[in-house]
């Protein structure tokens, strides 16, 4: 006598795994197929860098030298990396509401989160990559972080990652509400002019007094200062708690805010 018995169904979990894993392939198979978008914004900060460096860098130093504006610019670079990447993916989650692909998956029965998900993980990872190229850059260029330890080094990365969720976050929300690429990519343009007004390139002292509020607490600003006392041993103070309260407030906004978006465009 023989019995046979059904296999068991994955769980829910399991399935959602399974669905965020092969959205998360399909974004990064459209990422390389299409690498002038990515391209693009990674020259943009790798120009600025290069251009503040070499041309600015002994007015903008105060007379330090061009090594040790090298090694201040440098951290600011690194976080308008995440915000110019982060472009992308607003663009990228509006071509998927606006070409139709979103109303196909809803025919299919996946998990429906993952739509979003896959662009998230993608993004960051896109982020993280990026903000390695343009590392490789500032070190080739003369920076150098020799008093950061090994904890240090893990706390900037960690930095580093949190800021791009945060971020990717708000662009899918941005891409969500957006009716084409066009749209999506002009929404998405604080993200890489915000650190233009921070202490990416210039001290918060040399600003004017009015300026200086918005620019001292800004996301980007305690960011970047966190991520200098980090790599270059300089006072973090109260900025690592705002860069840790910025990265967890955007990411909850931007996720409560795509979620609402996304639901409301899938019915």
């Amino acid at each position: 006598m023989s019995t046979s018995l059904a296999p068991a169904r994955p769980s829910r979990i399991a399935l959602a795994v399974r669905d965020s894993s092969t959205m998360l392939r399909r974004n990064l198979l459209h990422a390389r197929r299409y690498p002038s978008l990515t391209l693009n914004l990674l020259l943009t900060p790798v120009m600025l860098l290069l251009l503040f460096v070499y041309i600015f860098g002994d007015a903008m130093s105060g007379g330090a030298g061009r090594d040790a504006y090298i090694a201040y610019i440098v951290p600011g670079i690194l976080l308008m990396t995440i915000g110019s990447t982060t472009i992308g993916t607003a663009v990228s989650v509006s071509n998927d509401m606006s070409e139709g692909i979103i109303a196909r998956f809803r025919t299919m029965a996946i998990h429906r989160p993952s739509v979003l998900i896959g662009h998230v993980i993608g993004s960051v990872l896109q982020a993280v990559a990026s903000v390695v190229l343009v590392g490789a850059v500032g070190v080739a260029i003369g920076f150098r972080s020799t008093d950061a330890t090994p904890l240090e080094w893990l706390a900037a990365f960690g930095l580093l990652a949190g800021f791009a969720l945060a971020l990717t976050w708000i662009a899918v929300g941005m891409g969500l509400v957006s009716p084409n690429a066009e749209a999506a990519s002009n929404n998405a343009m604080p993200l890489i002019l915000l650190p233009l007004i921070s202490s990416a390139f210039v001290p918060l002292h040399s600003m004017p007094g009015w300026f200086r509020p918005v620019a001292e607490y800004q996301p980007f600003t305690p960011a970047i200062e966190t991520l200098r006392g980090l790599l270059l041993g300089t006072g973090i103070g109260h900025n690592g708690w705002l860069a840790l309260g910025w990265c967890v407030g955007l990411a909850v906004l931007g996720y409560f805010w795509s979620a609402a978006k996304f639901n409301t465009a899938s019915k």
